[in-house]
């Protein structure tokens, strides 16, 4: 800009500007003296006076009025024959003192607590929800109760019926844990906020066998990750139909699946090994034999191990549901 300046006197304006790529508006703009001082924002002759818009306000934030939204109160001042002023300019005052908020006095929804889960071995904590499985023909469904260990990722108890039932997920859960001879005090059994899920018949049945009960957050699927992902996983397989011909044919599908799932499913989770394998403590000599397998072939190919001896997968040591934040992470995020 400096440089169209300079030049302007000798080529003139329109040239100068074209010549080093300048809007002649910019030029004109930058060359016009500045006003000083600014002139004062022009006062509405409408505006309300001081004394009108404290009175407002006031009105507002009197004990009658503090919990009403404007419109109420602009509504119940008009009724009485008191006109102060337009709701709109209602809600300017109340923004230019800071006070534009949710002023109706209603009832609002507890914060809830996020479930923080720990497993370090088999039986110690379970997920459980149900899903729905299309039927034969539209808008018929059949429910799939699901109860799953999140340490080992075993499905410890499954269950196909027609309709969702409390009772229904009562019997499950108690078989289950017969199976699996869970004592008092050993296990926690988490499930979202289901109807099923938070009903008292599964109340009294977990407090009857001493089981710690857990919940998600409402509206918080993370909360519940381990029986969403297996879910996915089975939704997801090549052989699932769109809908089932049948119970039977769902109830057929459901075995197979679950029988595939325990045994032969090697899950990315618990090291490459299956479900059966962790839940029942085999892990440590399956990993002892993939490790020999692994030496014997760096012994026979040794060229082809060029970074050293590869290790198998290893067992994580335990499972969260929401882990807590390390102290150093959370200080990261601080603004």
């Amino acid at each position: 800009m400096g440089a169209a300046v300079t030049l302007a006197p000798k080529t003139g304006v329109s040239p100068a500007c074209k010549a080093l790529g300048v809007s002649r508006a910019t030029f004109y703009r930058h060359a016009a003296p500045p006003k000083w001082p600014p002139s004062p924002p022009r006062r509405s002759p409408r505006r309300l006076s001081d004394e009108e818009r404290q009175a407002v306000l006031d009105h507002l934030h009197s004990e009658r009025f503090m919990d009403q939204a404007p419109s109420e109160v602009y509504a119940t001042l008009l009724d009485e024959g008191t006109y102060c002023c337009s709701e709109r300019t209602m809600y300017r005052i109340l923004a230019e003192n800071g006070a534009v908020r949710e002023r109706r006095n209603q009832l609002r929804h507890p914060r809830y607590a996020k479930p923080e889960l720990l497993a370090t071995g088999p039986n110690q904590v379970w997920s459980w929800d149900i899903t729905k499985l299309r039927g034969p023909v539209k808008w018929t469904y059949f429910y799939l109760y699901v109860i799953m260990d999140i340490f080992s990722r075993y499905i410890t108890g499954w269950m196909l019926a027609r309709r969702e039932s409390a009772a229904l997920a009562k019997r499950l859960i108690g078989e289950s844990c017969e199976k699996q001879d869970i004592v008092e005090g050993q296990l926690t059994l988490h499930a979202d906020r289901g109807p099923s899920m938070s009903s008292k018949t599964v109340a009294q049945l977990l407090a009857d066998l001493g089981t710690t009960k857990s919940h998600s957050r409402p509206h918080v699927s993370n909360d519940n990750p381990f029986s969403e992902s297996q879910f996915k996983t089975m939704k997801y397989r090549p052989e699932f139909p769109g809908r089932f011909g049948s119970f039977e044919d769902g109830l057929a599908f459901c075995r197979r699946f679950f029988h595939w799932y325990n045994t032969e499913h090697h899950h990315g989770g618990i090291g490459l090994l299956t479900p059966e394998t962790v839940h029942f403590g085999l892990a440590e000599e399956v990993i002892r034999k993939r490790n020999l397998t692994l030496m014997a072939a760096k012994m026979a190919h040794p060229e082809r191990f060029v970074n050293g001896l590869p290790a198998a997968p290893r067992l994580p040591s335990a499972a969260w549901i929401n882990p807590p934040r390390r102290e150093e992470d959370a200080q990261q995020n601080l603004p």
